[in-house]
């Protein structure tokens, strides 16, 4: 076998083809993503490498976190970012006091130490109010704009008197029936849920004018029509209104409701009974006593 330190006889031409390790290297620089290894990983993985040794230092963190907090302190409180007053439109005086006091701002402030969404939501949060929407106005104006909920009825429970809007939802307590005489009365557990078609029974009731004293939800499931004189009618669980309407007609025909009438039950449609009063009920067993003797 010829030694591999054989010298190439004279006149032999050298092979120009590459070697397998030199062929696969050129092939390896040809491949885009060794490419971009060289080109993009290599800076990254150094620069990486050179940041994690530079911030292991925790006085160099320290250092940089307080610089970054001051520039950072110094934008916000630019002057064109300062908010100087709250204004508050669409609410009396007493929501305006309210809302005043459930946001405890120091002005001036900057814009960016005010939480626009936490702001809405506490405002929002006090029964007087429906929705509010929160801006800062040009000039430094924290402008909150709110949509009050409308008191529709008063609603009497055992704990004192309270205004609710149509739908249920409560508004403000009174201190006597008389702060609102504007407002018609609703009494009764459950009431206040069912606030639309007592507004339907009131409008019904309208020719009874001032004798009409409230409606009582009764059981949670029908109403009851209080008058003066101590006088009920008791309305049926479905088609209330309508019943109601009825015995106003019977009323302006016959004057029924001027009687000595306790009440006059119309739970059942069919067969709608009336009794009397205490005191028409003794005089009439007396006038019975009477005849029969």
């Amino acid at each position: 076998m010829p030694s591999l330190n054989a010298r190439r006889p004279r006149g032999q031409r050298l092979d120009p083809s590459p070697s397998r390790w030199s062929w696969r290297m050129q092939r390896l620089m040809l491949t885009p993503g060794f490419l971009l290894l060289l080109r993009v990983g290599l800076p990254l993985i150094a620069a990486f490498s050179a940041g994690t040794f530079y911030f292991s230092d925790p006085a160099r963190r320290e250092v940089i976190g307080e610089t970054v907090a001051e520039a950072r302190s110094s934008f916000e409180n630019r002057p064109e970012f300062m908010v100087h007053l709250m204004a508050v439109d669409g609410a009396d005086d007493t929501v305006v006091t309210a809302i005043r006091e459930v946001l405890p701002l120091n002005f001036p402030t900057s814009s960016f130490d005010l939480d626009l969404a936490e702001i809405r939501n506490r405002v929002t949060e006090l029964p007087p109010v429906k929705s509010a929407t929160v801006r800062i106005k040009p000039g430094g104006v924290l402008q909150i704009t709110v949509e009050p909920r409308l008191p529709v009825v008063i609603w009497r429970t055992a704990e004192g008197l309270s205004m609710v809007d149509v739908t249920g939802a409560h508004v403000a307590s009174l201190p006597n029936r008389m702060a609102r005489p504007d407002l018609p009365l609703i009494a009764g557990e459950g009431a206040a849920q069912h606030v639309i078609e007592a507004l339907e029974i009131y409008r019904a009731a309208a020719p009874l004018g001032l004798r009409l004293r409230g409606i009582v939800r009764m059981g949670e499931r029908r109403w009851d029509v209080v008058l003066d004189r101590n006088q009920r009618i008791l309305l049926p669980e479905v088609g209330a209104v309508e019943a109601l309407e009825r015995v106003i007609m019977l009323d302006s025909a016959q004057d029924i409701l001027d009687r000595d009438v306790a009440r006059i039950d119309l739970r059942l449609g069919l067969r709608p009974t009336v009794q009397m009063s205490q005191y028409a009920s003794d005089v009439w067993w007396d006038i019975q006593k009477v005849s029969g003797q």
